[in-house]
């Protein structure tokens, strides 16, 4: 099985981890964070970042050949410090994102992040093609 190791260069410089890893058809994500191409945190509140996060996943998955609707499933990490007011704002943005066909999805709120101003992280799993 070939495996690729893709880091999108309009992702985030990774350290010490690859954006996204295609074995065969599968292709799995890194959780990805409000954070641009070039390492700036996208606003200071959770919508602002998960649009951002939304923006990397479809680089990402797009990077392996692969379109939003090839995602399966995500795991949503929110910190602990959102308010759960948050969260249809953020079901419905991901909503739209996906549209009609959404993937399986798990929420898990956390008490921080990689970073302590990131608020929302977002890992894939995905299969594109045959």
């Amino acid at each position: 099985m070939t495996k690729q190791f893709i880091n999108p260069d309009s992702l985030s410089r990774p350290a010490g981890y690859t954006h996204v890893v295609k074995a065969g058809n599968l292709v799995f994500i890194a959780g990805q964070v409000g954070v641009d191409g070039n390492g700036s945190v996208a606003g200071g509140d959770v919508l602002a970042q998960a649009r951002q996060v939304l923006a990397n996943l479809d680089a990402a998955i797009k990077a392996a050949g692969g379109s939003k609707k090839d995602i399966m499933s995500i795991t949503m990490y929110v910190v602990d410090t959102v308010s759960r007011d948050q969260m249809p704002a953020l079901r419905a943005m991901r909503g739209e994102f996906f549209g009609d066909r959404p993937p399986a999805s798990t929420l898990v709120f956390v008490s921080g992040l990689a970073r302590p101003e990131l608020l929302i992280e977002i890992e894939a799993r995905a299969v594109v093609g045959e």
